[in-house]
């Protein structure tokens, strides 16, 4: 796969190249250090790839650092990445917290901070990218009373949802518009489980033990692809089949998309992986270049993304998309692997 995508980047650079962006390509802007929170889930693998892919077409070498999920490593990273004095940083943080010592360092230094996937709002940073992952909640929402309806007439039953790590704004958010939405159908019981550090041996355990409790458990919401697979594996230990009890899950990973077409889960929010990378390289050359960014909508790879200043700097939101039987194929979702060769257009 990784082979596949350095020839298909060297094919697209060509391309550009005939097209008239030869002068982009054939510059050389520096380094961008992407620090990376864990390689333990396809979501930060297929980013590493994407990442790796799309800002070499812009000019800008890409060196990679796996922090393994330890914030104290990735704190040492920012400190290696400031020695190398790069063009910027885009910071996938362990911690939202943890993180801000090392943004401060290098912001100081003179060096952009573009934080990726995991929301910061405590700390002014130069750009952030993420998916409108309360909306995500709010969707997830809708498919979850769309389905309790499908099985019990009215949107009606008992739902454990089980939550990735509470230090990550991004399942923070989810929840957050999850629950404003769901609380609107009454006749849904709601419980409510953290798997810490988004191990899915957690959501295993968080499911075994809710089935034993509540065995008249309706539906099972995850806040990622990689926690459902292992709800599955506990359902099926216990003998239960495909649709015994519904499942939905929140991120768009390969895993979320094979269990829908197996019938196991009904419905997967994607996070919009590929946009938020193609958002981020749109804005870099400005953000290096220290310019001003205008507020507004820009479309980023057929998606609206909506650009806002907010007290933690200009913040592009992109829309999550329920993925169903129906569409689980359509090659725009990023669990099907299909890096886009879409050029990145840079904002002006």
């Amino acid at each position: 796969m990784n082979a596949y995508r350095k020839l298909l980047g060297v094919l697209v650079g060509t391309l550009l190249l005939f097209a008239g962006f030869g002068s982009a390509l054939a510059q050389d802007k520096g380094t961008v250090v992407y620090l990376i929170p864990t390689l333990l889930d396809e979501f930060q693998t297929e980013s590493q790839s994407a990442i790796e892919f799309v800002f070499p077409q812009l000019g800008y070498e890409v060196l990679s650092l796996d922090a393994q999920n330890r914030a104290d490593l990735q704190l040492n990273q920012f400190d290696d990445a400031i020695e190398l004095e790069p063009a910027a940083i885009i910071l996938n943080a362990v911690d939202f917290d943890a993180a801000i010592t090392g943004i401060e360092k290098a912001r100081a230094a003179g060096i952009p901070v573009l934080v990726y996937d995991r929301l910061i709002r405590s700390i002014e940073v130069d750009f952030t990218s993420v998916s409108g992952n309360v909306q995500i909640g709010v969707i997830a929402a809708g498919e979850i009373a769309r389905l309790l309806e499908e099985r019990n007439g009215s949107p009606q039953g008992k739902v454990l949802q089980i939550l990735g790590d509470p230090g990550d704004s991004y399942t923070l958010d989810i929840q957050q518009g999850f629950e404003a939405t769901i609380a609107q159908y009454p006749d849904v019981e709601l419980i409510t489980n953290a798997a810490l550090q988004w191990e899915a041996t957690n959501a295993a355990d968080i499911a075994e033990q809710q089935l034993l409790v509540n065995p008249d458990v309706d539906l099972i919401f995850s806040h990622a692809a990689h926690l459902s697979g292992a709800v599955q594996a506990v359902l099926e230990a216990q003998g239960k089949e495909p649709g015994d009890i519904y499942m939905v899950s929140s991120n768009g990973a390969p895993v979320g998309l094979s269990l829908i077409r197996e019938g196991w889960l009904q419905a997967e929010i994607e996070q919009p992986l590929y946009a938020q990378i193609w958002g981020l390289a749109a804005f870099i050359d400005k953000i290096v270049a220290g310019e001003p960014l205008e507020p507004g909508t820009y479309d980023v790879l057929g998606l609206d993304g909506v650009l806002t200043m907010e007290a933690w700097g200009p913040n592009l939101a992109l829309p999550g998309a329920a993925i169903t039987a129906d569409n689980v194929d359509d090659s725009r979702f990023w669990g099907n692997l299909q890096t886009p060769t879409s050029p990145v257009v840079p904002v002006e």
